[in-house]
């Protein structure tokens, strides 16, 4: 660890996307899954999700901005200040992110948000739910330790994350560094059980500080996937098509591309 000359001020932002897949087969079912993601993520609930990750990177919240919209969606934005509590040692090692109340931080000029997007296809019956989360700091630790608290605060089919280091700080010599602590993977600072759950891409630029992960549930068991909709009531084709569907939209989310239904 390096002394500084000042105020370390790196800016890390932590950027992802998270989202749900289900299929509603009628207007009423599609309905119904807008009203429960909207009623189970609404803005009061983001609010708290929010402030527990505030609580595990031992911020004090300066301010809070949130709003449920009509006819769906709700969004949270929080201004975050620093902890002063220098009994407590800090780590960026790349490790799992520790229990909210044994951990503590210094930051400043810093915010965390959150965005909700339910939404449904129009003709084959899924919908989707995603919602993006930033948390930015400056300061000793890295937000990579929020990760764990924030995939396991939604049902997480697909996770994809960005991870980028701004900035530059001075130690007392002068010297620019352009990070302060080390990196290879977003995929280590998650739990082990949960990785052994999903499949996992990395795409990372180290000289530029940019580390890019995404994952996929490995599992897929459909009657997780089926909202308001008995399995044993469908039939084999009907389970066939349904299924065909979900993977569809699973993959194209999960790589970013159109996929023709004939390949799919």
């Amino acid at each position: 660890m390096f002394k500084l000359q000042g105020f370390n001020n790196l800016t890390k932002t932590l950027s992802f996307n998270i989202y749900d897949i289900c299929y509603a087969k009628t207007d009423r079912q599609r309905k119904g899954y807008i009203e429960y993601i909207d009623e189970a993520y609404n803005a009061k609930r983001l609010t708290q999700i929010l402030t527990e990750v505030a609580n595990i990177i031992g911020a004090n919240i300066l301010n809070i901005a949130h709003q449920d919209y009509d006819p769906q969606g709700a969004s949270v934005t929080m201004l975050i200040c620093e902890e002063h509590l220098a009994s407590i040692s800090l780590s960026n090692e790349q490790t799992p992110g520790p229990l909210p109340d044994a951990v503590v931080t210094h930051l400043d000029k810093s915010h965390i948000t959150v965005h909700t997007y339910p939404e449904s296809h129009p003709a084959n019956g899924i919908s989707t739910f995603r919602v993006d989360i930033d948390v930015s700091t400056c300061g000793l630790i890295s937000p990579l330790k929020t990760l764990n608290y924030l995939i396991h605060s939604f049902d997480s089919d697909i996770v994809i994350m960005d991870y980028r280091v701004r900035g530059f700080t001075r130690d007392e010599d002068g010297y620019k560094h352009y990070i302060d602590h080390k990196i290879n993977s977003i995929q280590n600072y998650i739990a082990t059980d949960t990785k052994k759950l999903y499949q996992m891409i990395d795409v990372n630029v180290y000289q530029e500080n940019i580390f890019h992960t995404k994952m996929m549930l490995k599992n897929f068991e459909l009657d997780n996937y089926l909202f308001d909709i008995n399995l044993e009531n469908l039939d084999f084709s009907e389970k066939t098509l349904i299924e065909k569907h979900l993977r569809q939209e699973m993959m194209e989310i999960y790589y970013a591309a159109n996929i023709p239904s004939e390949l799919s």
